[in-house]
């Protein structure tokens, strides 16, 4: 898991791990905890003198929530307002073209396939040409787009989560 380095206030020097911020304003001195929600670990002293309690906890609550929680996920849920259609997220289309050498154009939808830690990839749902294309056939490929684009974003969600695991374990043994 990454970690950086941060001086508070009174000098002192701590390795933070990634999801935990340093919070010193006015009369609040503590550590934030930002994984599936917010808590703030207080150090209960206005000299900085609790901070590593405060940061143990707050790792160990990181640590806690790593194991029995999702990764967030930084996959856009929601269409852009800008979207012209009514599709949902990934999917776009109909794209119409004439290929090369071809005497009727085709139409397919465009499916944007995210990958973790990968390039996503794009995949084509055909839908028909221009004299076989259908309101069922566009509803059926429109289908196979939604079923392929849910269970790519499940497969990305499912490895972001075994690779955030994974962090947490080795997070885990340096602290002991």
């Amino acid at each position: 898991m990454k970690t950086r380095e941060v001086v508070i206030f009174s000098g002192e020097q701590f390795s933070v791990p990634q999801g935990i911020q340093r919070i010193d304003h006015r009369a609040t001195h503590g550590w934030q905890l930002r994984y599936a929600g917010t808590k703030l670990y207080s150090d209960h002293t206005t000299d900085g003198s609790g901070a590593a309690k405060s940061l143990a906890l707050a790792t160990k609550e990181l640590l806690k929530r790593i194991a029995t929680m999702p990764a967030p996920s930084r996959l856009q849920s929601a269409p852009n307002n800008g979207k012209s259609s009514d599709l949902p997220v990934g999917i776009s289309g109909p794209v119409v073209r004439l290929r090369k050498n071809a005497k009727v154009r085709d139409c397919s939808l465009a499916v944007l396939i995210p990958r973790f830690g990968k390039t996503p990839q794009r995949r084509s749902i055909y839908i028909g040409t221009e004299n076989t294309y259908t309101p069922e056939r566009y509803q059926a490929a429109l289908q196979r787009a939604i079923e392929m684009r849910t269970a790519a974003e499940e497969a990305y969600r499912a490895a972001a989560t075994k690779s955030k695991r994974a962090e947490g374990r080795v997070l885990k043994a340096s602290l002991r």
